[in-house]
């Protein structure tokens, strides 16, 4: 047995090491997000009678139960994991299996544990190596979300740690089944993704049925799990254990799988393309390559739209007559009427989410290059800016209908002002465009830090998420390119900020390609 796991002590330390920067940036955003609940909620529901009428109201309204969850207590640590649980349960589930699917699957795909297998590295060590990083990640988590709130209880503080740090194991051990499934990096993450996708669509159907959480269907869903486990409201430790046995199980099949395969292989065979045809162009091929991704960010978002413009008509009940949480919605969606400052919020979400698809869109291009793929290419009468066009055009052009997408389901859901939310979720396109634009300029210019550009977005994503209800000042909000832009619908159409970003998307677009086109390809 040992000698299988020969070599993990070193590949964890080498997984850690590359993923130094963003193990704690991950960690601290997750685990700060939870904690600073507690202020945020403290000031604006300070008395004991203003939280009870937020948890009834909450409860009682099953559009917010699908977005949330229930409401188990109305102490100020109960409505923290009612608020921030669920979410920081996601993202530990993302951080996880971006963490094990890069130390295990990219691995083999880009050639590199090829070569450190030639070593003295057990056939599961590099699997082992993937999971304990996960681990760090997740204990990392949850030893900030204890610590942070520890405060309001300790049992409570533990909990709610555990079962987000809990949750984010599962999905850590999926993304490592994943990876011996499939050949190819981008599938095991869209085969995860896809996995935490329905695992929170199966908790927000069981809960806007349920007001106990305790529907067929949330039991069904590892988010569920943790949202059972009751931080706060009467500990269920128990649930707990159902979080470790099916880390178990999946890690049991994953080590089972690994174990009877070659390194590279997978179970699920690739299906051959074509040689020629469709697959005559550098478009087709760049189509070919990420006609998935694209389809299922298409689907999620009109999902997600469908979903959000469902709970429009609710908004009003979230804040109720507190003017603070009026004025945190104001900030975020920029607009006094709640509707349409709750629209315009939703609308600003999913353009921040949808960068992180144009800004992975473009990374394609990058890990192309680097896996030595576009290298045969480039070497026949194919020129690098008619071959990084195919993927911008996936990038720029798919960005725009998955937000446009995203606005045709926000305005079916919500059942009035289609063009208003169209509109007002293209809009968001500029600043979509320039953080896509910013991953083209470092990819192009200095490609070792291209994957830098993940950051940036993320980045964006945590000062329009949870910048405006801490309280950040406009000037640390405006870092980001979302926050220059009109808040619609409500407020007045503004073209100058958005023109000004549509040409700063043109400029460092134009910038990376001249870069691509003079430095060496990397190999």
């Amino acid at each position: 047995m040992s000698a299988v796991l020969t070599g993990t002590g070193t590949l964890t330390r080498l997984a850690l090491r590359r993923d130094r920067l963003m193990i704690p940036v991950w960690a601290l955003v997750t685990g700060g997000m939870v904690a600073s609940g507690v202020g945020s909620l403290e000031g604006l529901y300070g008395t004991a009678a203003q939280r009870a009428d937020l948890a009834a109201s909450m409860t009682a309204n099953s559009s917010m139960r699908a977005l949330y969850g229930p409401v188990f207590d109305d102490s100020l640590g109960g409505l923290v994991a009612w608020r921030f649980g669920t979410f920081a349960a996601v993202l530990a589930a993302v951080a996880s299996l971006i963490v094990v699917v890069r130390h295990t699957r990219e691995e083999e795909e880009t050639g590199r544990q090829e070569m450190l297998s030639a070593g003295a590295v057990g056939r599961r060590a590099p699997l082992t190596a993937a999971l304990l990083a996960a681990l760090v990640v997740n204990a990392a988590v949850a030893l900030l979300v204890t610590a942070g709130l520890a405060g309001q209880g300790a049992a409570g503080a533990l909990a709610l740690g555990l079962a987000i740090g809990g949750t984010g194991m599962v999905f850590a051990t999926t993304a490592a089944l994943a990876a011996q499934l499939t050949e190819s990096a981008r599938l095991s993450k869209g085969l995860t993704g896809a996995a935490l996708g329905l695992a929170f669509v199966l908790r927000a159907a069981g809960d806007s049925g349920s007001a106990d959480g305790g529907s067929f269907l949330t039991w069904l869903s590892p988010i569920g799990w943790a949202e059972n486990v009751r931080a706060f409201a009467g500990e269920r430790w128990w649930v707990l254990l159902l979080i470790a046995a099916a880390v178990l199980v999946q890690a049991a099949a994953a080590y089972a799988l690994t174990g009877r395969r070659d390194v590279g292989a997978s179970f699920l065979a690739t299906r051959p393309g074509p040689a020629e045809g469709r697959l005559a162009t550098a478009g087709a091929l760049a189509w070919r390559l990420q006609r998935g991704t694209l389809l299922g960010w298409s689907l999620g978002y009109l999902v997600g739209g469908l979903v959000f413009g469902g709970i429009v008509v609710g908004a009003a009940d979230i804040v109720g007559d507190n003017e603070q949480a009026r004025e945190i919605f104001e900030r975020m969606g920029g607009q006094t009427a709640l509707t349409s400052a709750f629209l315009a919020t939703m609308v600003s979400l999913f353009g921040m989410v949808a960068a992180l698809f144009a800004v992975g869109s473009v990374l394609r291009a990058h890990g192309e290059e680097t896996s030595g793929r576009a290298e045969p290419l480039l070497g026949c009468a194919l020129g690098r800016l008619r071959w990084a066009a195919g993927h911008l055009v996936i990038a720029f052009g798919g960005s725009a209908l998955i937000l446009l997408l995203s606005g045709l389901g926000l305005a079916l859901g919500y059942g009035h002002d289609l063009s208003a939310v169209l509109g007002a979720s293209l809009v968001q396109l500029p600043a979509v465009w320039t953080l896509a634009a910013l991953a083209v300029l470092l990819w192009g210019a200095v490609p070792r830090a291209a994957t830098a550009a993940w950051g940036v977005a993320g980045l964006c994503l945590a000062l329009g998420w949870i910048g405006p209800a801490l309280g950040l000042p406009q000037a640390v909000l405006d870092l980001s390119p979302f926050g220059h832009l009109p808040k619609l619908p409500g407020q007045e159409m503004a073209w100058t900020p958005v023109l000004l970003l549509t040409a700063l998307a043109v400029a460092l677009t134009a910038a990376g390609l001249t870069g691509l086109r003079r430095r060496d390809m990397v190999g």
